[in-house]
């Protein structure tokens, strides 16, 4: 999830005049920039640690958009005179010169477009947090503009270092939101929400657990706002399936390289079974965007569950960060789907020299875009023993895209009218991205394409329009379009467990099970399952809808798990 910039949009480059003066000896520690958008200010932090051989390494925190996620710089350079790195996860880099009188560096930010940027020394007590007495708790609110309802929640809990903030759009399934600056003089309230420039101004009723005001948006009308407090504290989410320590298995860090792949060396958790071996295995591949070896999503560890659940029945398992994201290096911005498939296949290669492991026996199990992985390296490589495809498309990339696209905005209330309309235009879309023959054709496309009435009808705003060619134009995006599983699947010679949740509306059940079982016909091992009431994490769910993925207390829902155990101990006993 690359929430980092998601909301910026072109401006003009300011040219930064820079003295000839030197930054601190320690050039270490925390840097701090803030980047002024057309939505606001967001404040990110480069946190510089030295090598044993005298390099640098660093990682970037978006503090208004997802504190506490730290994004691997994939090079850094740093000295007394200019600072210079890139964010392959990201596609972003920088580059700024040392400015004596300032005492930071002053240079600009590139991501898709170009933006000033200075980075100087935080000061720790600027940033300190005030303590606000009479507001902690949940409070629970309703944003109405024009058709759309937008559910709200606000989490206020007061610490040793202060009052702090957060908001969860739910019905947008965003959580965790940095919320700053809030102010209580008597009973009026402010506070600002950065990542979506936000100001909100409201005033406490006399009981201290309601408070009404004006949501105030650049562009928009105000909207007015109440929120109630519905809890006098906050109460972290509740994840009961995350596993625990001790275990009663091995638990290993590992790291490995793909040797077809520029400066990609994998990192992951190897967990074995109690003995000495050997033992089948299986290899987890995540979803689409950036994951680590977890799949962590909203807290839930859908892949650490997975993980415990088949190693306590004999099976190990290997997990691994995706390319450019967590403890793994590499570009993942430029990766496609096949790229990505090399990843796995060099966990399988890497798996197959541990003596703990019998190689026969090493399976697949992909999630989403795991799941069309999967059948590709299977297709062609016969030392795969198994695959295991968890809501995996078995439709074009194209079509998985266009369906899931219109059962969100059905999920979302709109008309039948309207998302026969929304249909059309994402179709013409995604025809005019997959006839490009190159990146540059492709964006000229879409900006031509996209006009003031295609971004409304896409619930977009004017000045999102770069944020969405940015996005679409990407090699990932186009390589998906034109994708087809048929071929692959074809190809599987291998025992195929295919599952999908009824309530799935990310990779619809349907016609990904309709196809997949088209394209397994083949095949004299192939299970094909629609399992009633789980959503695309397989979750037990009400809805399906992505918003009510986090408020699931269940992680994996626990049949699906003996469901995949017991499928690949029939086959691969221990």
């Amino acid at each position: 999830m690359q929430t980092v910039l998601r909301y910026l949009s072109a401006l003009t480059l300011i040219a930064c005049l820079c003295l000839p003066a030197h930054a601190d000896d320690n050039l270490t520690g925390e840097w701090l920039g803030e980047l002024t958008t057309p939505n606001g200010e967001l404040r990110l932090l480069i946190a510089v640690s030295a090598t044993q051989d005298g390099d640098f390494t660093a990682t970037l925190e978006s503090l208004d958009q997802a504190p506490g996620q730290l994004i691997p710089v994939t090079a850094i350079t740093l000295s007394g005179s200019e600072m210079a790195f890139e964010i392959a996860a990201l596609g972003a880099n920088y580059r700024g010169q040392w400015n004596g009188e300032t005492r930071s560096y002053d240079g600009v930010f590139n991501q898709g477009m170009a933006l000033p940027l200075s980075f100087a020394r935080p000061d720790a007590a600027a940033d300190a947090a005030a303590m606000i007495e009479g507001m902690d708790g949940v409070w629970h609110g309703m944003l109405q503009r024009d058709d759309t309802l937008l559910e709200l929640e606000l989490n206020i809990e007061t610490t040793p270092a202060g009052t702090q903030i957060t908001l969860d759009s739910i019905s947008q399934a965003a959580y965790g939101i940095p919320v700053t600056s809030l102010t209580r003089d008597a009973n009026s309230v402010q506070f600002r929400v950065p990542a979506a420039n936000v100001v909100y101004q409201g005033r406490l009723n006399a009981g201290g657990d309601a408070m009404s005001g004006a949501w105030q948006r650049p562009g928009f009308d105000d909207a007015d706002v109440t929120f109630t407090r519905i809890a006098a504290e906050v109460a972290a989410p509740v994840r009961p399936q995350t596993p625990v320590a001790p275990f009663p298995y091995r638990e290993e860090s590992v790291r490995f390289d793909n040797p077809g792949a520029e400066d990609v060396w994998l990192a992951g958790t190897l967990t074995l079974p109690a003995g000495d071996g050997p033992f089948p295995a299986a290899i987890l591949i995540s979803g689409s965007g950036p994951q680590d070896r977890d799949e962590t999503v909203w807290t839930h560890r859908p892949f650490a569950v997975l993980a415990d659940h088949l190693t306590r029945q004999g099976i190990a398992v290997l997990r691994y960060d995706d390319r450019g994201y967590g403890e793994s290096t590499g570009d993942f911005a430029s990766g496609t789907s096949m790229d990505f498939a090399t990843d796995a296949e060099a966990a399988l290669d890497w798996l197959q020299t541990r003596p703990e492991i019998d190689t026969a026996s090493i399976g697949l199990i992909g999630h989403s875009e795991g799941g069309l992985i999967a059948p590709v390296i299977a297709a062609r490589n016969p030392s795969v023993a198994y695959i295991v495809l968890l809501a995996g498309p078995g439709t074009t990339g194209q079509q998985v895209l266009i369906d899931q696209s219109i059962a969100n905005a059905r999920a979302g209330g709109r008309s039948e009218a309207n998302l026969a309309a929304l249909q059309t235009l994402i179709t013409e879309i995604m025809d005019v991205l997959r006839a490009a023959p190159d990146e540059a054709s492709a964006r000229q496309a879409l900006d031509d394409r996209l006009t003031a009435d295609a971004l409304a009808l896409l619930g977009a705003t004017p000045d999102q329009k770069s944020m969405l060619i940015n996005q679409n134009v990407r090699a990932w995006n186009r390589v998906f379009l034109r994708f087809d599983p048929a071929p692959h699947l074809a190809g599987v010679e291998q025992p195929v467990l295919a599952l999908n949740g009824s309530l799935d509306i990310q990779v619809l059940p349907g016609p990904n099970l309709a196809g997949l079982r088209a394209g397994l016909a083949g095949n004299h091992d192939a299970t094909v399952l629609e399992l009633e009431g789980l959503n695309h994490m397989f979750q037990t769910a009400q809805t399906g809808t992505v918003p009510e993925y986090a408020q699931i207390e269940e992680t994996f829902n626990p049949a699906a798990l003996e469901l995949i155990s017991n499928w690949i101990a029939e086959r691969f006993a221990p």
